[in-house]
C-alpha cells in the first residue's frame, strides 16, 4: 500500500553549522527542537555540521550521534576554533554529502543553508539571520575589528564582499525559507530577494515563575559584546539613578564596570537557577540591542517581567507596548538607540507607576505563545505542508511530457 502523501519520508537529514560546547545559544536550541521532533515522529535524522565537538563528550544531547562533517574537522584547531576559517566555510560546507537524504533541514546562521540538494531533494531552511557582519553590521564589525586596525581592513573587505555573493547564491538554492522574525524575513527579503516564512524560535518559558514578590532592582541580560548597547543601559541609570542589575559576561566587561554609577551593579555570568530568580523579581526587564529574534525578553515575560526595549527588530514580535493601551501590554518599547530615547522610556515607567498597572500573571500568558510544544506544532505542519507541496511537484502524475508546451502540436 502506498504510503499517505503526508507522510513524511525515512531518510532526512539536518545540517547546522557546527555543533560545539562553545557555542549553545538559541540557534543550538532550536536545531535540538528540530531533532528532538524529528526523533519523536521516528524520523531520527543524519546530522550534518562543518566541525562535531558533541558526538563524544559524555552529558552532551549529541553524545554517541553519528555526525557528518566537513574537512574543517581534520585542521588545526577546527573543532575549537571554526570561525578562524571563515574563508574556507563556504567551500566546506560544500563538501558535505547529503544525498542519499529525501528531505533536508538546514539551520542557518552563517554557511548551513549552503549545503548542496539535488531537485527531487526538498531543502527547507530555519534562518536565525543573514550573516549580520557581511551585510548590515559590516561597517560596525569593521571598526571594531582589531585585525582592520593593523591594515588588514582590504582584504577583509574582499572577503566579506565574496561571501555576500556566495550568501545570495546559495539562498536561492533552498526551496522553503523559514525566518525567526518578521525583522529576519525582511532582511532575507532585502538580502536573498526571497520571501520567507515565519516561524518564532522555541523559549523555555516553563522554567519561569511569574508570581512571586517583585523589588525596585531593575535587569539588563545578555553576552557583555558591543552590539548589545548595553553602555546605554548602564549610561541611561547613571543618569537616572535607578537601581540596575546588569548579568552576563564578554569583552564589555571592563569597559562597563568603568562606566557604571553607584546604582549599576554588574554581576557577571549567573547560573541558570540565579537567572530564573532575578527575572522573577525584577522590576523590569531592559533591553537595548537590535536583535533578529531576542530569546531573553520572552523569557522575562514568562517571568512575569515587563520589558522596556528597543522598538526595532525581533521585539516587535514578542513586545506588546503600553504606549498603545495598558489593557494588553507587556511592556515599553522606545524609538531610537540611544541613551536619551531610552532614558524617556524609563523614566515614564517610573513616574506612572506602570509596573502596578501590569498583570504579570497576563505576561506570563502571553510569553506562553512562544512555549517549545507550540513551535513543533507550527515547524510539524510547516514541514508536512512543503513535504506533501513538493511530493506534488515530483509525482508522475506531473511528468507527463504531452502536457510540456515544447510537445504540442
Amino acid at each position: 500500500m502506498a504510503p499517505a502523501k503526508e507522510d513524511l519520508p525515512r531518510r532526512i537529514a539536518l545540517a547546522h553549522e557546527w555543533f560545539s560546547p562553545r557555542s549553545t545559544g538559541g540557534a543550538e536550541l532550536v536545531v535540538q527542537a528540530i531533532d528532538a521532533l524529528l526523533c519523536s515522529l521516528q524520523r531520527t535524522p543524519q546530522l550534518a555540521a562543518l566541525v562535531d565537538g558533541e558526538s563524544a563528550r559524555p552529558g552532551s544531547w549529541l553524545f554517541g550521534r553519528h555526525i557528518r562533517t566537513s574537512p574543517i574537522q581534520q585542521l588545526p584547531w577546527g573543532v575549537s576554533h571554526v570561525q578562524q576559517y571563515l574563508p574556507l566555510l563556504t567551500l566546506a560546507i560544500e563538501q558535505i554529502d547529503l544525498g542519499d537524504a529525501e528531505l533536508v533541514i538546514s539551520s542557518s546562521h552563517l554557511v548551513a543553508k549552503g549545503v548542496m540538494t539535488a531537485p527531487d531533494q526538498l531543502h527547507l531552511s530555519y534562518v536565525h539571520t543573514p550573516v549580520r557582519y557581511a551585510w548590515d553590521q559590516m561597517h560596525a564589525y569593521l571598526s571594531r575589528s582589531a585585525l582592520a586596525r593593523r591594515g588588514f581592513g582590504p582584504l577583509i573587505r574582499w572577503q566579506l564582499h565574496a561571501l555576500r555573493q556566495w550568501d545570495q547564491l546559495s539562498a536561492q538554492r533552498v526551496d522553503h525559507l523559514l525566518a525567526n522574525s518578521r525583522f529576519t524575513a525582511r532582511r532575507i527579503q532585502k538580502f536573498w530577494g526571497r520571501q520567507a516564512q515565519v516561524l518564532h524560535p522555541p523559549v523555555a518559558v516553563e522554567r519561569f515563575r511569574w508570581d512571586g514578590a517583585r523589588d525596585d532592582s531593575y535587569l539588563c541580560l545578555c553576552r557583555l559584546v558591543p552590539y548589545k548597547r548595553v553602555d546605554l543601559v548602564v549610561e541611561a541609570f547613571n543618569r537616572l539613578g535607578l537601581p540596575l542589575l546588569v548579568v552576563g559576561d564578554g569583552p564589555e566587561r571592563e569597559r562597563l564596570e568603568a562606566l557604571a554609577g553607584p546604582t549599576v551593579t554588574l554581576l557577571g555570568r549567573q547560573s541558570q537557577e540565579q537567572v530564573e530568580a532575578l527575572m522573577s523579581s525584577c522590576r523590569a526587564f531592559v533591553y537595548a540591542g537590535l536583535e533578529d529574534f531576542g530569546i531573553a525578553p520572552v523569557e522575562a515575560m514568562a517571568a512575569g517581567a515587563p520589558v522596556i526595549g528597543l522598538g526595532r527588530g525581533g521585539l516587535l514580535d514578542t513586545v506588546r507596548c503600553a504606549t498603545g493601551g495598558l489593557e494588553q501590554a507587556t511592556g515599553v518599547l522606545f524609538p531610537d538607540q540611544n541613551v536619551g530615547s531610552l532614558m524617556e522610556a524609563v523614566s515614564w515607567f517610573e513616574q506612572n507607576r506602570i509596573w502596578r498597572q501590569l498583570d504579570a500573571g497576563a505576561i506570563r500568558q502571553w510569553a506562553e505563545r512562544f512555549r517549545p510544544e507550540a513551535f513543533k506544532t507550527r515547524f510539524e505542519a510547516t514541514l508536512r505542508q512543503a513535504w506533501t507541496a513538493h511530493q506534488g511537484r515530483c509525482a508522475v502524475a506531473a511528468s507527463d511530457p504531452a502536457e510540456m508546451p515544447a510537445l504540442q502540436l
